[in-house]
């Protein structure tokens, strides 16, 4: 599992949800994310449902952002929490009785070490970490890590990081170069019709650095 490689997030894609599934699958994606948190729940639902159809029985895990109980109501196989949802160790307990029948992959996302240190704690299957470079993404972005702060995150996590924000085909080197094996390029893959053209560029790239 430490080896998760490229993790996709799906926000405000150019391609539709279903050619990104499918372009995943294809690629053996290990890890497929949905945060669109434009989307009403209904919508979640019904956009859930199409990415769950694709990526079911394949070797591409497919998460919901924020919202773990739309992850159960579609048997997703789990979700990402941030920092202002609501606490792991509550959804835990809300779903104790489903996870103990189907374990769910659980990710939070930390901003800094501190954050890093308290996440550990919590024992979630793997933490994102970032944003390394500077984004816009999010509406409020947290300061930027930088690539030594990364370093000293992966020295520090005992699940695997998944280095996120800015990272695009011209830095990437820099990253894994810092010591990170996972990385989710967003806006790189999103903003994009040749998504599958830059995942395969990705994938040259990282298998070139672990040569």
């Amino acid at each position: 599992m430490d080896n998760i490689g490229i993790y996709v997030i799906i926000t405000k894609p150019v391609l539709s949800y279903v050619e990104i599934a499918e372009i995943c699958v294809e690629e053996e994606i290990k890890y497929l994310q949905l945060r669109e948190k434009h989307l009403t729940d209904k919508q979640l639902l019904s956009v859930g449902a199409q990415i769950q159809s694709i990526t079911k029985g394949t070797k591409t895990k497919f998460i919901i952002n924020d919202r773990a109980d739309i992850a159960h109501i579609l048997d997703a196989d789990g979700y990402h929490l941030g920092q202002d949802d609501i606490p792991l160790p509550a959804v835990r307990k809300c779903f104790s009785t489903l996870e103990t029948n189907n374990k769910m992959i659980t990710g939070l996302s930390t901003h800094n070490l501190n954050q890093l240190r308290q996440a550990m704690k919590l024992r979630p299957d793997y933490v994102g970490f970032g944003p390394v470079y500077k984004t816009p993404t999010k509406a409020v972005p947290d300061p930027v890590v930088g690539t030594e702060l990364l370093q000293q995150a992966l020295k520090i996590a005992n699940v695997p990081i998944i280095a996120i924000g800015g990272i695009n085909g011209d830095n990437v080197n820099e990253v894994l170069a810092a010591g990170a094996i996972n990385i989710a390029p967003v806006r790189y893959l999103m903003e994009t019709e040749k998504m599958q053209k830059r995942l395969r560029l990705l994938k040259r790239i990282i298998q070139s650095n672990q040569e």
